[in-house]
């Protein structure tokens, strides 16, 4: 990696830490200089405005979530094996909780900005993965129609991820709430 590339990834961080602790009103180019100890006016020779400095943290959340979350190599063929597989899952996102907070807070004060609220949802690179995956575990399971459950069964796990690094610090284990989920839909269809 290059000096540029690590100090992008080091303004990236940054940001995130910013956001997730003190909301997206605190992220500022001076903000990140001071979290990086950086001459002030540093973050603007890689960022030059605002929105540079938010798309490089939306840009480093999703490579984040990448490196975190790989796709089984075969899909889970039980419901109990698919709920536990999704369950280690969350655990590993929630390792990270300032991201999914800098993630939350994007994404309700980005909701004006077509172009980079589609990158944290519609056009997000790990929202194609994570439908791929959610297909294929339904699919394997005996899901009908699991391309129109997969949304729905995000969904859920990124509730139960809300709760975890946003919620009142309950301690909610997800892998029987996931089981039912899955359950129901074999049953129902």
């Amino acid at each position: 990696m290059t000096e540029s590339t690590d100090r992008r990834e080091a303004i990236g961080d940054a940001a995130i830490a910013i956001v997730a602790k003190d909301g997206l009103r605190a992220l500022t180019h001076r903000a990140v200089d001071r979290e990086l100890a950086l001459p002030a006016g540093s973050t603007s020779y890689y960022a030059r405005t605002r929105r540079q400095l938010i798309e490089a943290m939306v840009h480093r959340l999703a490579n984040r979530t990448v490196t975190d979350l790989r796709p089984p190599a075969e899909p889970a063929r039980t419901v109990p094996e698919a709920a536990q597989r999704l369950a280690a899952g969350l655990a590993t996102l929630a390792r990270r909780p300032a991201d999914h907070r800098a993630r939350y807070a994007l994404l309700v004060e980005l909701t004006g900005d077509e172009e980079l609220h589609a990158l944290l949802t519609t056009r997000s690179p790990i929202r194609a993965g994570a439908l791929a995956t959610a297909e294929a575990t339904l699919d394997a399971i005996g899901v009908p129609e699991p391309e129109a459950h997969a949304p729905a069964l995000i969904a859920l796990i990124d509730g139960l991820l809300f709760d975890r690094v946003a919620g009142g610090g309950r301690d909610v284990s997800a892998e029987p709430m996931i089981r039912a989920y899955l359950t129901g839909l074999v049953t129902t269809g």
